[in-house]
């Protein structure tokens, strides 16, 4: 008698975990950092998971942003089924940009909830907060699952969180916001609850300051994936099955004496067509601006007034570092896109440069003493996908066919990998 049946989550059949199941999302984990790291041999696990069980590059979710990624990844379908494209849209009943991280916008199920729902043990640790009740959305905390952030450590319950006394439990402080420690201790508190807690699913989602700041190659890149890859290793040697995505890539977006290669789409508009004819909206912007400033590579721009979108695209075309200019159902049509939550017309720039509101809108502070480096565009939507098991020879066949969705990492993960041999 088979105990545990599979779960179907959102039209997908997943098999039971048959070993604890670690599902982890590198924070603007571009494939060029492993390009680079792997051609210098200083990341022996990720090395050896490439060697011995499976890696491919990915189509990620555009836009290439934290949210529409994580939420893909945890539903198992594109943004245009789960409602999540952004950190923000905007309400055409009040023009106010709306916060897209409450869990309350997440259309459907995810998997988490799911298997958690079906008796599985869950796990779900993010870096910041801002993920985190989407990424635990009807996630029974009263069963023994734990869901909770390394930005809140130091606040966690039992009643909120399953868990508490964190730091004691990873022995370190509540890392900054600001810091390659906010990753760290996502994964560290993952091992100790690996070893604790035996989860059968846990997803593991890092932050991007690092990649924001340093390139491939960097001293301070370096030193981060190396202590990534060391929590990897112990992953594996504890058992179990580690499977590695990433939101989106990273691209350097400054000019040649390294200044924000910027685009100020609002200000320009204004000055095409009017004062409050358009909106412009860049769905980047989150609390934590400071390493990016809230530019990105894509933008959305809502018509108000005498505008009209032909209007705003011919207003547009042909300005230097915009790679693509379209109206609302071409963009939806192209990316899989939810309609009701997308703007008349969608900008993505060019590789190298980045676009933003007006000039008067955006703090870049921040940015002194970097190059700005950001994502949001097809630039930065490809992605690793790196299994510490071989696939299986259905999912063999399947990968050899089509370029995966990074979506499908937990179709793969479930369904997808050969442990055959392992005396399960």
């Amino acid at each position: 008698m088979n105990l545990h049946p599979e779960v179907v989550v959102n039209g997908v059949s997943y098999q039971w975990p048959k070993k604890p199941t670690v599902l982890i999302c590198i924070d603007g984990g571009d494939p060029e950092y492993l390009q680079q790291l792997l051609s210098e041999g200083v990341v022996p696990h990720i090395a050896q998971f490439i060697q011995t069980g499976f890696s491919t590059i990915a189509d990620g979710t555009m836009p290439s942003f934290t949210c529409p990624n994580n939420m893909s990844i945890i539903t198992g379908t594109p943004a245009s089924k789960h409602g999540i494209s952004g950190n923000f849209y905007l309400d055409t009943n009040t023009w106010e940009p709306v916060v897209m991280t409450g869990p309350e916008l997440l259309r459907g199920d995810t998997i988490l909830a799911k298997f958690a729902d079906a008796g599985a043990k869950v796990v779900s640790i993010t870096a910041k907060d801002k993920l985190r009740k989407q990424l635990s959305k009807s996630l029974d905390i009263s069963r023994g699952n734990i869901s909770f952030s390394s930005e809140f450590a130091s606040k966690c319950t039992l009643a909120d969180n399953g868990i508490e006394n964190v730091e004691e439990l990873v022995g370190m402080p509540e890392p900054s916001i600001y810091s390659m420690e906010l990753s760290l201790f996502v994964l560290k508190a993952g091992i100790e609850l690996l070893k604790r807690e035996k989860p059968d699913l846990m997803y593991l989602s890092l932050t991007d300051r690092v990649q924001h700041k340093y390139a491939p190659g960097e001293i301070e890149a370096t030193r981060f994936y190396q202590q990534l890859d060391a929590c990897f290793g112990e992953l594996d040697r504890l058992g179990a099955v580690v499977g590695l995505t990433a939101d989106h890539g990273m691209s350097d977006k400054s000019d040649a004496q390294g200044k924000p290669n910027v685009i100020w789409l609002q200000d320009i508009l204004d000055q095409k067509l009017g004062k409050a004819d358009v909106q412009v909206v860049c769905p980047i912007t989150d609390a934590y601006v400071g390493h990016h400033g809230a530019l990105g590579g894509f933008i959305r721009v809502w018509c108000r007034g005498r505008a009209t979108p032909s209007k705003v695209i011919e207003a547009i075309a042909g300005i230097d570092g915009i790679e693509q200019v379209l109206d609302k159902e071409s963009i939806c049509k192209l990316f899989d896109l939810p309609r009701d939550r997308e703007g008349d017309v969608a900008v993505i720039a060019r590789k190298d440069v980045c676009i933003g509101t007006s000039a008067v809108n955006h703090d870049l502070s921040g940015l002194e003493g970097h190059r700005l480096r950001t994502h949001g565009g097809t630039s930065e939507a490809k992605v690793p996908i790196i299994f510490n098991r071989p696939l299986n020879e259905k999912y063999r066949a399947k990968a050899g066919v089509s370029t995966l969705k990074s979506y499908q990492l937990m179709d793969y993960a479930l369904n997808g990998l050969d442990l055959s041999g392992e005396g399960l």
